[in-house]
Protein backbone atom coordinates (compact mmCIF):
# COMPACT_ATOMS: atom_id res chain seq x y z
CA UNK A 1 0.00 0.00 0.00
CA UNK A 2 1.19 3.54 -0.80
CA UNK A 3 0.80 5.54 2.45
CA UNK A 4 1.33 9.26 2.97
CA UNK A 5 2.33 10.13 6.54
CA UNK A 6 2.35 13.66 7.93
CA UNK A 7 4.70 13.51 10.93
CA UNK A 8 7.20 11.01 9.50
CA UNK A 9 10.12 12.93 11.02
CA UNK A 10 8.52 12.96 14.50
CA UNK A 11 8.52 10.56 17.42
CA UNK A 12 5.20 8.75 16.95
CA UNK A 13 5.02 9.24 13.19
CA UNK A 14 8.61 8.15 12.65
CA UNK A 15 8.04 4.94 14.58
CA UNK A 16 4.82 4.25 12.70
CA UNK A 17 6.57 4.93 9.38
CA UNK A 18 9.30 2.43 10.19
CA UNK A 19 6.78 -0.24 11.22
CA UNK A 20 4.82 0.35 8.00
CA UNK A 21 7.98 0.08 5.92
CA UNK A 22 8.96 -3.16 7.64
CA UNK A 23 5.49 -4.52 6.92
CA UNK A 24 6.06 -3.98 3.20
CA UNK A 25 4.20 -0.72 2.66
CA UNK A 26 5.57 2.14 0.58
CA UNK A 27 5.75 5.23 2.79
CA UNK A 28 5.89 8.85 1.70
CA UNK A 29 6.58 11.30 4.51
CA UNK A 30 6.33 15.04 4.96
CA UNK A 31 9.70 16.78 5.56
CA UNK A 32 10.17 20.48 6.25
CA UNK A 33 13.80 20.72 5.11
CA UNK A 34 16.08 19.07 2.57
CA UNK A 35 18.19 17.79 5.47
CA UNK A 36 15.21 15.93 6.93
CA UNK A 37 14.20 14.77 3.48
CA UNK A 38 17.64 13.21 3.01
CA UNK A 39 17.35 11.51 6.40
CA UNK A 40 14.01 10.00 5.39
CA UNK A 41 15.43 8.79 2.08
CA UNK A 42 18.22 7.03 3.96
CA UNK A 43 15.53 5.11 5.85
CA UNK A 44 13.67 4.03 2.75
CA UNK A 45 10.93 6.65 3.07
CA UNK A 46 10.14 8.88 0.10
CA UNK A 47 10.09 12.51 1.27
CA UNK A 48 7.50 15.10 0.33
CA UNK A 49 9.01 18.53 0.93
CA UNK A 50 6.71 20.91 2.76
CA UNK A 51 5.14 21.86 6.06
CA UNK A 52 1.72 21.65 7.66
CA UNK A 53 1.04 25.12 6.26
CA UNK A 54 1.39 23.90 2.66
CA UNK A 55 -2.27 22.98 2.46
CA UNK A 56 -2.51 22.43 -1.31
CA UNK A 57 0.52 20.13 -1.22
CA UNK A 58 -1.01 18.12 1.63
CA UNK A 59 -4.26 17.70 -0.27
CA UNK A 60 -2.40 16.53 -3.37
CA UNK A 61 -0.20 14.10 -1.42
CA UNK A 62 -3.31 12.63 0.21
CA UNK A 63 -5.06 12.34 -3.13
CA UNK A 64 -2.13 10.38 -4.58
CA UNK A 65 -1.90 7.94 -1.65
CA UNK A 66 -3.81 4.72 -0.98
CA UNK A 67 -4.09 5.67 2.70
CA UNK A 68 -3.16 8.69 4.85
CA UNK A 69 -1.88 8.98 8.41
CA UNK A 70 -1.89 12.29 10.26
CA UNK A 71 0.62 12.14 13.14
CA UNK A 72 2.20 15.59 13.07
CA UNK A 73 0.13 17.93 15.26
CA UNK A 74 -3.19 16.99 16.85
CA UNK A 75 -4.08 20.66 17.17
CA UNK A 76 -3.35 21.77 13.59
CA UNK A 77 -6.91 21.72 12.25
CA UNK A 78 -6.10 23.33 8.89
CA UNK A 79 -3.66 20.57 7.92
CA UNK A 80 -6.12 17.85 8.96
CA UNK A 81 -8.85 19.44 6.86
CA UNK A 82 -6.45 19.69 3.90
CA UNK A 83 -5.60 15.99 4.15
CA UNK A 84 -9.29 15.09 4.42
CA UNK A 85 -10.02 17.05 1.24
CA UNK A 86 -7.55 14.83 -0.56
CA UNK A 87 -9.40 11.64 0.35
CA UNK A 88 -13.01 12.86 0.47
CA UNK A 89 -15.37 10.48 -1.29
CA UNK A 90 -12.59 7.99 -2.05
CA UNK A 91 -13.22 5.36 0.63
CA UNK A 92 -9.52 5.57 1.53
CA UNK A 93 -8.34 4.97 5.08
CA UNK A 94 -7.43 8.08 7.03
CA UNK A 95 -5.83 7.65 10.49
CA UNK A 96 -5.65 10.73 12.69
CA UNK A 97 -3.58 11.02 15.87
CA UNK A 98 -5.15 12.72 18.89
CA UNK A 99 -3.93 12.55 22.52
CA UNK A 100 -5.52 11.60 25.81
CA UNK A 101 -5.09 15.05 27.31
CA UNK A 102 -8.58 15.49 25.83
CA UNK A 103 -9.80 13.98 29.13
CA UNK A 104 -7.16 15.62 31.33
CA UNK A 105 -7.98 17.48 34.52
CA UNK A 106 -6.33 20.51 36.10
CA UNK A 107 -5.79 18.61 39.36
CA UNK A 108 -2.49 20.12 40.58
CA UNK A 109 -1.07 16.70 41.43
CA UNK A 110 -4.18 15.24 43.10
CA UNK A 111 -5.86 11.99 42.06
CA UNK A 112 -9.14 12.17 40.15
CA UNK A 113 -11.07 8.90 40.06
CA UNK A 114 -12.67 9.24 36.61
CA UNK A 115 -11.59 6.60 34.07
CA UNK A 116 -12.72 6.74 30.43
CA UNK A 117 -13.06 4.21 27.65
CA UNK A 118 -14.25 4.77 24.10
CA UNK A 119 -17.90 4.62 25.16
CA UNK A 120 -17.61 7.10 28.06
CA UNK A 121 -19.02 10.57 27.52
CA UNK A 122 -16.88 13.50 28.65
CA UNK A 123 -16.72 17.26 28.48
CA UNK A 124 -13.19 18.46 27.64
CA UNK A 125 -11.61 21.32 29.50
CA UNK A 126 -11.58 24.55 27.49
CA UNK A 127 -7.94 24.18 26.44
CA UNK A 128 -8.71 20.88 24.69
CA UNK A 129 -12.05 21.75 23.09
CA UNK A 130 -10.49 22.46 19.68
CA UNK A 131 -8.64 19.12 19.68
CA UNK A 132 -11.84 17.27 20.47
CA UNK A 133 -13.61 19.17 17.68
CA UNK A 134 -10.91 18.01 15.25
CA UNK A 135 -11.24 14.39 16.41
CA UNK A 136 -14.99 14.49 15.89
CA UNK A 137 -14.64 16.10 12.46
CA UNK A 138 -12.38 13.22 11.43
CA UNK A 139 -14.93 10.69 12.70
CA UNK A 140 -17.76 12.47 10.85
CA UNK A 141 -15.75 12.22 7.63
CA UNK A 142 -16.83 8.58 7.60
CA UNK A 143 -20.19 9.94 6.42
CA UNK A 144 -18.46 11.66 3.48
CA UNK A 145 -16.81 8.67 1.88
CA UNK A 146 -13.64 8.56 4.02
CA UNK A 147 -12.68 5.46 6.02
CA UNK A 148 -11.63 7.66 8.93
CA UNK A 149 -10.18 6.48 12.25
CA UNK A 150 -8.90 8.36 15.32
CA UNK A 151 -6.15 6.92 17.52
CA UNK A 152 -5.72 8.60 20.90
CA UNK A 153 -2.39 7.77 22.61
CA UNK A 154 -1.74 8.30 26.30
CA UNK A 155 1.70 9.11 27.82
CA UNK A 156 4.03 7.53 25.27
CA UNK A 157 7.43 6.16 26.29
CA UNK A 158 10.21 4.04 24.81
CA UNK A 159 12.85 4.73 22.17
CA UNK A 160 11.39 5.76 18.83
CA UNK A 161 12.35 3.85 15.69
CA UNK A 162 12.50 6.92 13.45
CA UNK A 163 14.50 10.14 13.29
CA UNK A 164 13.23 11.32 16.68
CA UNK A 165 14.07 8.85 19.42
CA UNK A 166 12.72 10.69 22.48
CA UNK A 167 9.12 11.18 23.61
CA UNK A 168 7.81 14.36 25.26
CA UNK A 169 6.85 13.95 28.93
CA UNK A 170 9.74 11.82 30.22
CA UNK A 171 12.44 13.98 28.55
CA UNK A 172 10.73 17.10 29.98
CA UNK A 173 10.97 15.62 33.47
CA UNK A 174 14.59 14.62 32.89
CA UNK A 175 15.60 18.08 31.62
CA UNK A 176 14.20 19.76 34.70
CA UNK A 177 15.88 17.16 36.93
CA UNK A 178 19.28 17.75 35.36
CA UNK A 179 18.82 21.52 35.60
CA UNK A 180 17.73 21.51 39.25
CA UNK A 181 19.59 18.48 40.62
CA UNK A 182 16.41 16.55 41.52
CA UNK A 183 13.52 14.92 39.68
CA UNK A 184 10.20 16.54 40.59
CA UNK A 185 6.56 15.60 40.68
CA UNK A 186 3.97 18.32 41.30
CA UNK A 187 2.09 18.70 44.57
CA UNK A 188 1.45 15.24 46.02
CA UNK A 189 2.16 13.56 42.68
CA UNK A 190 -0.92 11.40 43.17
CA UNK A 191 -2.28 12.25 39.71
CA UNK A 192 -2.37 9.34 37.27
CA UNK A 193 -1.76 9.02 33.54
CA UNK A 194 -2.32 5.95 31.42
CA UNK A 195 0.67 5.13 29.25
CA UNK A 196 1.78 3.08 26.24
CA UNK A 197 5.10 2.01 24.71
CA UNK A 198 5.72 3.63 21.33
CA UNK A 199 6.23 0.30 19.54
CA UNK A 200 2.98 -1.09 20.94
CA UNK A 201 1.33 2.10 19.72
CA UNK A 202 2.78 1.59 16.23
CA UNK A 203 1.35 -1.94 16.22
CA UNK A 204 -2.08 -0.41 16.85
CA UNK A 205 -1.74 1.81 13.77
CA UNK A 206 -1.03 -1.22 11.59
CA UNK A 207 -4.02 -3.08 12.99
CA UNK A 208 -6.27 -0.05 12.52
CA UNK A 209 -5.07 0.32 8.95
CA UNK A 210 -6.05 -3.29 8.27
CA UNK A 211 -9.15 -3.86 10.40
CA UNK A 212 -10.74 -0.75 11.92
CA UNK A 213 -14.24 0.27 10.80
CA UNK A 214 -14.83 3.77 9.49
CA UNK A 215 -15.59 6.37 12.14
CA UNK A 216 -13.79 4.40 14.87
CA UNK A 217 -12.05 5.98 17.87
CA UNK A 218 -9.42 4.08 19.89
CA UNK A 219 -7.55 4.94 23.04
CA UNK A 220 -4.04 3.46 23.24
CA UNK A 221 -2.91 2.42 26.73
CA UNK A 222 -1.24 -0.48 28.48
CA UNK A 223 -1.53 0.43 32.15
CA UNK A 224 -1.23 3.55 34.25
CA UNK A 225 1.00 5.04 36.93
CA UNK A 226 0.91 8.03 39.26
CA UNK A 227 3.43 10.75 38.54
CA UNK A 228 5.23 10.39 41.86
CA UNK A 229 6.06 6.78 40.97
CA UNK A 230 7.15 7.74 37.44
CA UNK A 231 9.28 10.65 38.63
CA UNK A 232 10.91 8.57 41.36
CA UNK A 233 11.90 6.06 38.67
CA UNK A 234 13.29 8.90 36.56
CA UNK A 235 15.36 10.02 39.53
CA UNK A 236 16.81 6.54 39.99
CA UNK A 237 17.57 6.40 36.26
CA UNK A 238 19.52 9.66 36.50
CA UNK A 239 21.07 8.97 39.90
CA UNK A 240 19.24 11.96 41.39
CA UNK A 241 16.87 12.42 44.34
CA UNK A 242 13.15 12.97 43.77
CA UNK A 243 10.93 15.53 45.47
CA UNK A 244 7.82 17.70 45.10
CA UNK A 245 7.41 21.05 43.37
CA UNK A 246 4.49 23.43 43.86
CA UNK A 247 2.34 24.02 40.81
CA UNK A 248 3.65 27.60 40.67
CA UNK A 249 7.29 26.45 40.62
CA UNK A 250 6.49 23.82 38.01
CA UNK A 251 4.76 26.34 35.74
CA UNK A 252 7.82 28.61 35.88
CA UNK A 253 9.99 25.81 34.45
CA UNK A 254 7.64 23.89 32.16
CA UNK A 255 5.10 26.58 31.33
CA UNK A 256 1.42 26.65 32.28
CA UNK A 257 0.15 24.06 29.79
CA UNK A 258 2.75 21.37 30.47
CA UNK A 259 2.60 21.87 34.23
CA UNK A 260 -1.17 22.09 34.68
CA UNK A 261 -2.56 20.02 31.80
CA UNK A 262 0.09 17.31 31.51
CA UNK A 263 2.43 16.75 34.45
CA UNK A 264 -0.04 17.65 37.24
CA UNK A 265 -3.21 16.36 35.59
CA UNK A 266 -5.00 13.03 35.39
CA UNK A 267 -5.62 11.26 32.10
CA UNK A 268 -6.96 7.77 32.80
CA UNK A 269 -8.33 5.73 29.92
CA UNK A 270 -8.86 2.12 28.91
CA UNK A 271 -8.25 0.84 25.37
CA UNK A 272 -11.32 -1.39 25.46
CA UNK A 273 -12.17 -1.29 21.76
CA UNK A 274 -8.59 -1.55 20.49
CA UNK A 275 -8.28 -4.86 22.28
CA UNK A 276 -11.76 -6.20 21.56
CA UNK A 277 -12.23 -5.05 17.95
CA UNK A 278 -8.69 -5.20 16.60
CA UNK A 279 -7.08 -7.86 18.79
CA UNK A 280 -4.38 -5.41 19.89
CA UNK A 281 -2.04 -7.02 22.44
CA UNK A 282 0.62 -4.70 23.87
CA UNK A 283 3.67 -6.63 25.05
CA UNK A 284 6.37 -4.15 26.04
CA UNK A 285 7.33 -3.58 29.71
CA UNK A 286 5.56 -0.99 31.86
CA UNK A 287 6.77 2.60 31.94
CA UNK A 288 8.41 2.08 35.35
CA UNK A 289 10.10 -1.16 34.27
CA UNK A 290 11.34 0.56 31.11
CA UNK A 291 12.78 3.48 33.09
CA UNK A 292 14.50 1.12 35.51
CA UNK A 293 16.06 -1.03 32.80
CA UNK A 294 17.25 1.51 30.23
CA UNK A 295 19.89 4.20 30.27
CA UNK A 296 18.94 7.84 29.72
CA UNK A 297 20.26 9.64 26.64
CA UNK A 298 23.36 11.71 27.28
Amino acid sequence: MNIFLAGATGYIGGTVAERLRRAGHRVRGLARTEERASALRARGIEPVLGSLSDLAALTEAAREADAVISAADADHRASVDALLRGVEGSGKRFLHTSGSSIVSTDAKGELVADVFDEDTDYEPIADKADRVATDRAVQRAANQGVHSIVICPTMVYGDGLGLKVESIQIPNIEREARASGAAHWIGRGANVWSNVHVEDLADLYLLALEKAPGGAFYYAENGEADLKTVVTAVGRRLGLPAASLSIEEAARFWGFADAHLHLASNSRVRAKRARAELGWKPHHPSIVAWLENTSPPR
